[in-house]
């Protein structure tokens, strides 16, 4: 709901973002008070709510003010804005007729921009008249009408009141998978910064390994379709095998994405959606692994207590996800082509994610906020043979299922905090290969 009330929220009469409140969101359903000195339009609602993605399907209107008649139309002057809005319904001579005598109104009904020889109107199809001041036929009622009209204006509309409907299948469009990429696109003309902190653990034999990671993930979506990334990770790792032990620490390969969404299908309280992602890795990292004199171990094993997993490469990732109710399911696929670096590499990877959530809290979810996800995740991967000197090492491929439970929390309209603990169900690892023992996650996503 975040990226609709900011598509909003980008409007002339809009109000700030914490104005726009959302009343239902299985029916997608929000609200707000258009500022008072700038004219409102269905017309152009609907289009800024297009290019972020959503179809309008309708849109209520409450205008207070005073009704009168020109020559062909019955209109309705707001009390705020002084904006005039045309007035269409059944009955409507004999019902606006006495309505009009009332010093103020408030009128509900249908809103809509139409085009007439004159340019465009805004016209409100009447459901629902309130006349809050009946004219009376002695000046004691006239003046007991005026002091009642001032008593109950407060509880009253000033001006104009929107009611915004049928933008389904948004309760999952803030949080996302931790360890799935999601098709999501974050916010429209904005994005999120999401620092990720990883302690991994791993072994081979006697030898020990800890890595401590922070990676930063900043994302930035000029269009409805197009999402931009770029990912930097920072390193350190420790490792004992009994008889040396030693550390290290450094900036890893930053890897620059970009995202399409091509596919979208809204329906009420769900959302169907997929993406393609391309990635080129940078060969940035420190590439520095422990010598053969601090850790009696082959090359190909002390190279993977580095920083990096080799040279430039390529990444490519094509997901979906897919929501109804309270459930979340989502799935990618993706590859990966390594280059070498100083000789080395790890193999050249496929690995499939999927991701399970549901909408734990709150029991009675009618507006966003607050929501505590509970997510499952699995990873299959495959790694092909690494390459040392230019040759290709034996005992160096993997095939791997892991695990993950994990916990998602919105904490504030922009905010959410997440965990997941990755462990492995199937390890059919090579002898040089480090096998993970468990991968812990801790993080947050801020959108701006």
């Amino acid at each position: 709901m975040y990226n609709i009330k900011k598509a909003v929220s980008r409007l002339d009469f809009a109000p700030r973002i914490d104005e726009i409140k959302v009343t239902d969101i299985k029916q997608g359903i929000g609200m707000f008070t258009p500022k008072p000195d700038k004219p409102a339009s269905f017309a152009v609602l609907k289009a800024a709510l297009k290019k972020a993605g959503y179809t309008l399907a309708s849109a209520e209107i409450t205008v207070s003010g005073k009704i009168a008649r020109d020559d062909s139309d019955w209109w309705i002057e707001a009390d705020s804005s002084k904006q005039r809005f045309v007035i269409t319904g059944d009955n409507i001579n004999r019902t606006l007729e006495d309505a009009s005598k009332a010093d103020r109104v408030e009128l509900t009904g249908d809103w809509q921009t139409t085009e007439a020889p004159t340019g465009a109107r805004e016209v409100i199809t009447y459901r629902k008249i309130k006349v809050d001041t009946p004219v009376r036929t002695s000046k004691a009622d006239a003046q007991r009408g005026r002091q009642n009209a001032s008593a109950e204006k407060k509880d009253n509309v000033a001006g104009i009141q929107v009611s915004i409907g049928g933008m389904a299948a948004v309760a999952n469009f803030f949080p996302a998978p931790v360890r799935t990429t999601s098709p999501g696109l974050t916010v429209y003309k904005g994005g999120a910064i999401t620092p990720r902190y990883f302690f991994v653990h791993q072994h081979l034999g006697d030898l020990e390994a800890d890595r401590h990671s922070l990676r930063v993930n900043v994302s930035y979506t000029p269009t409805p379709t197009l999402q931009l990334e770029a990912e930097i990770p920072y390193q350190r790792t420790s490792f004992d095998d009994g008889a040396q032990s030693g550390s290290g620490n450094g900036l890893g390969n930053i890897t620059l994405w970009g995202k399409y969404r091509f596919y979208r299908e809204l329906e009420t309280w769900g959302d169907r959606q997929a993406a393609v992602r391309v990635g080129v890795e940078l060969p940035t990292g420190r590439k520095r692994a422990p010598s053969e004199e601090s850790l009696g171990a082959p090359e190909f094993v002390r190279q993977q207590l580095s920083a990096i997993n080799g040279g430039a490469a390529f990444h490519t990732d094509l997901s979906y996800s897919q929501a109804h109710g309270r459930f979340i399911f989502g799935a990618n696929i993706e590859g990966t082509l390594r280059g070498e670096r100083d000789g080395f590499r790890t193999g050249h990877e496929a690995r499939v994610n999927t991701d399970l959530e549901y909408v734990l809290l709150p029991l009675k979810y009618q507006t966003p906020g607050k929501e505590l996800f509970a997510i499952v995740e699995t990873t299959y991967s495959y790694r092909d043979r690494g390459r040392i000197a230019g040759r290709t090492v034996p005992g160096s491929s993997s095939s791997e299922f892991y695990l993950a439970p994990g916990l998602q929390f919105t904490a504030a309209a922009r905010l959410v905090l997440e965990a997941s603990y990755q462990f492995p169900v199937v390890l059919n690892t090579g002898p040089l290969v480090l096998r993970t023992d468990r991968n812990f996650l801790a993080g947050i996503r801020y959108l701006y």
